[in-house]
C-alpha cells in the first residue's frame, strides 16, 4: 500500500475547516494533513491546534521547503492566490486551489506556467461538476441522447448582506477580482459549461446596484454555444430567495438543476418532449452528491497516476475566460468572442479593464 500523501493547507478560514479539512479526514488511509499556513503565526498556531496537526508557519516558503508536501490546498483570500499556487507548484507539489482560482486570465497563465508534463498540476475547486448526476447529464448531452441543446438559463441569485462585504477583501476589483460572478456563480457557470461544451460568443451588462462596494453587485449575460444552443446568465448577491438553478431546454426534454450549494440526485429533473420516451433521462443508480470530497477523490488518483486532473489547465480556464468576457462586453457594449482576450487586451490583465468607472 502507498504511503499517505502529504498534505498542506494554506488559509485556516471558514472553507478550510467546513469543506477542506472534512474531506481529508475521510480520506485518511490516503493523506495526511500535516502543515497549515496562515496570515499570521497565530493563526496558523490555533488552527493546527484545532485539528491536532504537527506544523504551522505564516511563512509559505519556507514551509513548503521543511514539509515538502506532496498537495497544497489553497484556501485563502483570492488576491494571494496567484503566488500562492505558483509558489507551490515550484517546490514540486500538486495544487488544490479554491475558486476564484485567480484575479485575471494574466495571473492564471502565470500561476500555471509551473506545470510540468507528469505534474506537478494545479487544480481549481470545481466540485459541482463533479456530482454522480452532473457527470451523468454531460454523458447524455454530449452523446445526443437527450437530444440537440437549444436554450439554457444558468441562475446564481444568492443574497449578501453589507456585512458579508466588510470583510476588507470582498467587494473590491484589487483584491476579490469582481463581483457576484466571480465570487458566487462561478461555480453554476463551470457546472453550465461542463453539460453544454464550449462557448463562443457573450454579450452582457453589470450593475452596481445597492451594496457600497467597488464591484458590481449583479452581472447577467447573453451566451452563445458552438453547438448553437444559446444562454441566459445571472448572478448576483441582491435576491432575497435564494437559489442556483440551470435549466437546459433540449429536442427531447427540459433538464433542470435547483439547489443552492450542493445537490444530490433528487435535485435534478427532467421533463419530456411530447414525442419523447419518459425514460430519456433516467437518473444514476449511484447518487453521489456535489461535493469537495468526490472531486478530490479524483485528484487523489490522478496525482498517484502522474496524470492532469480534471478542472486544471485549459479545464480549469474556461469558467474564467468566460467571466472576463462577460465583463468585457458589460463594460464595452460590445460583444466578445471566445479567445479573443489575450496578452495586450486590457480585460486579460484585470476584470474591469481599467473601466471600473463605468459600472
Amino acid at each position: 500500500m502507498s504511503s499517505p500523501l502529504r498534505v498542506a493547507i494554506v488559509g485556516g478560514g471558514q472553507i478550510a475547516r467546513v469543506a477542506h479539512m472534512p474531506a481529508f479526514r475521510q480520506l485518511s488511509g490516503q493523506m495526511e494533513v500535516v502543515a497549515v499556513v496562515d496570515a499570521t503565526a497565530e493563526l496558523a498556531a490555533a488552527f493546527a491546534e484545532s485539528w491536532g496537526l504537527p506544523y504551522h508557519s505564516a511563512d509559505l516558503e519556507g514551509a513548503l521547503a521543511e514539509v515538502r508536501p506532496d498537495l497544497v490546498a489553497i484556501a485563502s483570500p483570492p488576491a494571494l492566490h496567484a503566488t500562492q499556487v505558483a509558489a507551490a507548484l515550484r517546490s514540486g507539489a500538486w495544487v488544490w486551489c479554491e475558486k476564484p482560482p485567480c484575479l485575471s486570465l494574466a495571473e492564471y497563465d502565470a500561476m500555471t506556467a509551473g506545470e510540468r508534463d507528469g505534474g506537478p498540476y494545479a487544480a481549481i475547486v470545481f466540485q459541482q461538476r463533479f456530482g454522480s448526476a452532473a457527470r451523468h447529464a454531460r454523458q447524455l448531452i454530449s452523446t445526443g441522447a437527450l437530444g440537440t441543446p437549444y436554450v439554457a438559463h444558468c441562475q446564481t441569485t444568492w443574497y449578501r448582506d453589507p456585512d458579508y462585504y466588510a470583510v476588507p477583501w470582498r467587494g473590491k476589483w484589487a483584491t476579490e477580482g469582481g463581483g457576484p460572478a466571480m465570487g458566487l456563480g462561478i461555480h453554476q457557470m463551470d457546472l453550465m459549461l461542463e453539460l453544454l461544451g464550449e462557448w463562443t460568443e457573450v454579450r452582457a451588462m453589470a450593475g452596481r446596484l445597492a451594496r457600497d462596494i467597488d464591484t458590481d453587485d449583479v452581472t447577467t449575460a447573453l451566451v452563445r454555444f458552438a453547438s448553437g444552443a444559446m444562454a441566459t446568465v445571472v448572478n448576483t448577491s441582491l435576491a432575497p430567495r435564494q437559489v442556483s438553478h440551470i435549466r437546459i431546454d433540449l429536442a427531447d426534454g427540459t433538464l433542470e438543476l435547483s439547489h443552492l450549494y450542493g445537490y444530490a440526485n433528487a435535485d435534478w429533473t427532467f421533463t419530456p418532449a411530447p414525442h419523447a420516451s419518459e425514460k430519456a433521462w433516467v437518473p444514476p443508480a449511484e447518487d453521489v452528491p456535489s461535493s469537495h470530497l468526490v472531486q478530490l477523490r479524483g485528484l487523489v488518483a490522478d496525482l498517484r497516476a502522474g496524470r492532469r486532473p480534471r478542472a486544471s489547465g485549459q479545464d480549469g480556464r474556461r469558467s474564467l475566460e468566460l467571466i472576463t468576457a462577460m465583463y468585457k462586453a458589460a463594460l464595452t457594449g460590445q460583444s466578445v468572442r471566445s479567445g479573443e482576450i489575450g496578452p495586450g487586451d486590457p480585460f486579460y490583465e484585470s476584470m474591469h479593464g481599467g473601466r471600473s468607472d463605468l459600472l
